[in-house]
């Protein structure tokens, strides 16, 4: 039987198969049950940036602007109780997963500002996280905002939050960067020991019948894969952190092609909403029957083998690709 054992963060996981962040870890009831199916970590649900200042009595600071002159902006920001889980339960949580799970468990804190972050880390650190991931959920709808600046927004945060940190740290990326890699490179310079692609960002939808501006969410597919696919297979190799891939994982097929271009750990959530925890059993079998077939003793030996540093053609990640993509296509008759 192929050796399936990996390595994320520098923590040790049994196999590449991570549970990521959703509402199935809101409960320790449900964290036991990812773990009970197969999880080789628990990537916890995200504690918001709104929800720190919120319990901080620092709700002017993100609403109160303008809301004078525009109170119907006011209806874009939850209110406290919108929130399941607050600051003080989150830690709590990660307390009592500590004590009941075996598997590595890790939180997430997402924001959008380099404020209120710090002191909440911390304090994760604190409950007994095994490692803190960061999720800069980030629109620059300002004109007059520069690519640099959010870039430095991005590396300032992780700056801060590594400074304060012992436990390791991953920074959950954005693929909306001009250049994903060179960021990349600054992201672990500035301390990433871990960079999770992509973030997907959730954009709002117009209702036709009451013409308001209403929140979408959609499950992701697994064809969503191949951007992240793309740019893992580019990292691997030439950057010393873990790669971890959260996109379009359904099936094992997924997991092996995440891992052919060089990731450490593949995160799942929305095949586990569609068919509950016990999936992650299907998804880990699948990964050891193909590298059976494959001839395959590990998955080490496997892992990046079809990265652009690995392959035969890597041109085949670059333009020349696209243009060979283009010019083979024929329109059905």
């Amino acid at each position: 039987m192929a050796e399936l054992a990996t390595t994320y963060l520098g923590l040790p996981l049994k196999h590449p198969v991570v549970a990521s962040a959703g509402p199935l870890s809101h409960t320790l009831d449900g964290i036991r049950r990812l773990e009970d199916a197969g999880a080789a970590a628990i990537v916890l649900f995200s504690l918001f940036e709104e929800q720190i200042r919120l319990e901080n009595a620092a709700t002017e600071h993100l609403i109160g602007v303008g809301a004078e002159s525009f109170p119907e902006a006011l209806d874009y920001f939850p209110a406290i109780e919108d929130y399941e889980v607050g600051p003080e339960p989150y830690l709590e949580l990660i307390r009592r997963a500590r004590e009941a799970a075996e598997i590595p468990i890790i939180a997430s804190l997402n924001g959008a500002t380099p404020e209120g972050w710090l002191d909440y880390a911390e304090k994760i650190e604190q409950a007994g996280a095994s490692a803190l991931e960061i999720n800069l959920y980030h629109i620059p709808a300002d004109l007059g905002t520069s690519g640099r600046e959010v870039e430095e927004l991005y590396r300032g945060v992780l700056r801060e939050v590594r400074s304060a940190l012992r436990i390791p740290l991953a920074m959950k990326l954005s693929p909306f960067f001009s250049a994903p890699g060179e960021m990349a490179r600054s992201l672990v310079a500035a301390g990433a020991d871990g960079l999770v692609l992509f973030n997907r960002f959730y954009q709002p939808d117009f209702d036709l019948e009451t013409l308001e501006v209403v929140p979408t969410l959609e499950l992701s597919r697994p064809e969503e894969i191949r951007l992240p696919l793309m740019w893992i297979a580019i990292l691997h190799g030439r950057l010393e952190v873990s790669l971890a891939a959260s996109t379009g994982v359904h099936t094992a097929g997924e997991v092996v092609k995440y891992l052919l271009a060089g990731a450490d750990a593949v995160m799942t959530t929305s095949a586990l909403l569609q068919h509950g925890p016990q999936h992650l059993a299907t998804l880990v079998s699948g990964l050891g029957q193909w590298l059976e077939r494959g001839g395959y003793a590990s998955v080490a030996q496997m892992k990046g083998s079809m990265s652009q540093q690995s392959v035969a053609n890597p041109t085949a990640f670059e333009r020349a690709n696209y243009i060979k993509v283009l010019e083979s296509f024929r329109p059905p008759r």
